[in-house]
C-alpha cells in the first residue's frame, strides 16, 4: 500500500510536467502541420507560377507565332512587288573606254482613243487603272526611272503629248510630236534631253502620200553637247558626237504585210539618208512594228533583205502564227503570188527582193539575258500584254558605231499573267518600256 501511495504521490509530482510535454509535443505538433502547410501553399505558389509561366510562354510563342507571320506576310508583299520589278542587264564586254554613252527609251504609252475603241482587250483591267489622269503619273514616274537621254513615244494623241511635254520639261526634256494623218489623233512624239543634245535637224514621213496608210515616222538629229566633256579629257574635248534617231509607229493590220514592209522600208531608207547627209552618223531606230521575233518583217530589218515571193503577205508580220512565223511550202505555192500593186507598195517597184542600206543590230540581242524574259533570238518575251494579245513588238535597233551596254528587262510571264492585263496599278500602259544604254564604239579607239 505504502508502494502504491508512493506511486501515486509520484505520479501526482510528475504531472505537471507530464503535461508540459504534452503540451510542448502539441505545439510541436501543430507547428510542423503549419510548416507542412506552409510548404503545401508554398509547392502551390510555385506550381501555380509556373503554370502561369507557362501560359505566358505559350502566350508569348503565340504572339512570336503572330509575329513570324505578320512578317512572312510582309514578305509574300515584298516578294509580290519584286516580282513587278524592272532589272538592267550589263554587257560583259567591257565599257569603261566608252566615254559618251545614251540610253534610249521606247514606249507605246496606249492612246485614250485606241483604248476607248477596243474595250474589249482591257475587260479585265479596273476602270481606275484606264484613267489617263492616273496613267499618266505613274507612266512619268517609270520614265523618270530609267533616266533616259532619248525617250521615243508612240500611240500618243497631241493633247496628251501637251500634258506629257509639260511635265518632262520640267525634268530637262525637250520634244517633238507628229501627228498622224486621217482620223486617228494619236502619233509619235521623241524628246531628248536639252543640256545633253542640241537639235540639228528633223524630218517626217506621212505615209498616207505613198499610198501606204495614215501611220507616220519621225526623225531627229541629235548632236552632243561640248561641255558634257570633262576640261581635262583632250582626247574627246574635240569630238562632239551626233545621232540619228527614229521613231515609228508601223500598220497594225497583220492581212498587210505589203503595206508594212512598204512603211519600214521607207523608215529605214530616210534613216540611212539623215546618216550620210550629216556625215555617215550612227543612226538608233525605235518603235513598235506590230510584228515578231520570228517574223518576215523582222527578218527584213535585220538582214537588210527579203524575198517577198518566199512569203505569204497575210504573215509578214507573224501576228497570224499562234506558234510564231513558220515558212511553208504550201503556202509559198498556194498564195505566194503577190501582185503587181502589192510589190510595188512593200518593195517601191515591181520586183521580187527588197533590200534596205542599213546594216542593224537589235540592242536586245547584242546582250545575252535569261531565258525566263527572253526568247531564242535574245528579245524580250514579252512587250505588249492584253486579254487578245502576249508577245514582242516593240524593238530598239542600232548601227554597228553604237555598242550596247546594259538592256532593261521585261517582266516575266508569270508576273505579267497576275496582273490579269495591262494597264494596271504599276503600269499604265498596255506595252511595256524597252530600253538600252548604248555607247559610241569609236570612244575606245
Amino acid at each position: 500500500m505504502v508502494r502504491s501511495r508512493d506511486t501515486i504521490a509520484q505520479t501526482a509530482e510528475q504531472s505537471p510536467c507530464t503535461t508540459r510535454r504534452r503540451r510542448h509535443s502539441v505545439e510541436h505538433t501543430r507547428k510542423r502541420q503549419k510548416i507542412k502547410s506552409s510548404e503545401t501553399e508554398t509547392r502551390t505558389d510555385i506550381q501555380t507560377l509556373n503554370s502561369n509561366s507557362t501560359r505566358a510562354s505559350s502566350s508569348c510563342k503565340r504572339q512570336n507565332s503572330n509575329s513570324y507571320g505578320r512578317k512572312q506576310d510582309l514578305c509574300r508583299r515584298k516578294s509580290r512587288r519584286t516580282l513587278c520589278k524592272r532589272n538592267w542587264t550589263y554587257s560583259e564586254r567591257d565599257a569603261s573606254k566608252h566615254n559618251d554613252r545614251v540610253v534610249i527609251v521606247s514606249y507605246n504609252i496606249l492612246g485614250v482613243e485606241n483604248a476607248t475603241r477596243h474595250p474589249h482587250l482591257y475587260s479585265r483591267v479596273k476602270p481606275e487603272y484606264m484613267n489617263w489622269e492616273y496613267r499618266k503619273k505613274i507612266l512619268c514616274k517609270e520614265i523618270r526611272g530609267y533616266q533616259p537621254s532619248i525617250l521615243c513615244l508612240q500611240a500618243s494623241e497631241v493633247d496628251h503629248f501637251d500634258d506629257l511635254n509639260k511635265i518632262l520639261r520640267k525634268d530637262g526634256f525637250r520634244g517633238l510630236y507628229k501627228a498622224r494623218s486621217g482620223d486617228s489623233h494619236d502619233g509619235c512624239a521623241i524628246f531628248w534631253k536639252s543640256d545633253l543634245f542640241t537639235l540639228l535637224d528633223e524630218e517626217n514621213i506621212e505615209f498616207q502620200r505613198f499610198g501606204l496608210r495614215h501611220n507616220v515616222a519621225q526623225f531627229c538629229v541629235l548632236k552632243m553637247n561640248q561641255d558634257l566633256h570633262k576640261a581635262d579629257d583632250t582626247s574627246s574635248a574635240s569630238t562632239s558626237h551626233s545621232i540619228v534617231v527614229g521613231n515609228i509607229h508601223v500598220l497594225y493590220n497583220p492581212n498587210r504585210g505589203d503595206i508594212k514592209l512598204g512603211q519600214m522600208r521607207m523608215f529605214l531608207e530616210k534613216a540611212y539618208e539623215l546618216s550620210q547627209k550629216w556625215g555617215c552618223i550612227p543612226v538608233v531606230v525605235t518603235g513598235d512594228l506590230n510584228s515578231l521575233p520570228q517574223s518576215a518583217l523582222y527578218e527584213y530589218v535585220a538582214s537588210s533583205k527579203l524575198h517577198v515571193q518566199q512569203h505569204d503577205r497575210r504573215q509578214i508580220s507573224g501576228q497570224l502564227c499562234s506558234s510564231g512565223y513558220t515558212e511553208s511550202r504550201y503556202l509559198h505555192n498556194r498564195i505566194g503570188r503577190w501582185t503587181d500593186e502589192e510589190k510595188l507598195l512593200a518593195t517601191g517597184s515591181r520586183d521580187n527582193s527588197l533590200k534596205h542600206p542599213l546594216m542593224l543590230h537589235s540592242a536586245y540581242t547584242g546582250i545575252p539575258g535569261s531565258s525566263k524574259v527572253r526568247d531564242k533570238a535574245g528579245e524580250p518575251l514579252t512587250t505588249s500584254y492584253h486579254s487578245a494579245f502576249s508577245g514582242t513588238v516593240d524593238y530598239i535597233w542600232h548601227t554597228s558605231d553604237l555598242v550596247p551596254v546594259k538592256v532593261l528587262e521585261s517582266l516575266p510571264t508569270p508576273s505579267l499573267k497576275k496582273t490579269g492585263g495591262l494597264p494596271s496599278k504599276e503600269w499604265g500602259s498596255d506595252h511595256l518600256a524597252i530600253a538600252c544604254e548604248l555607247a559610241f564604239a569609236n570612244d575606245s579607239d
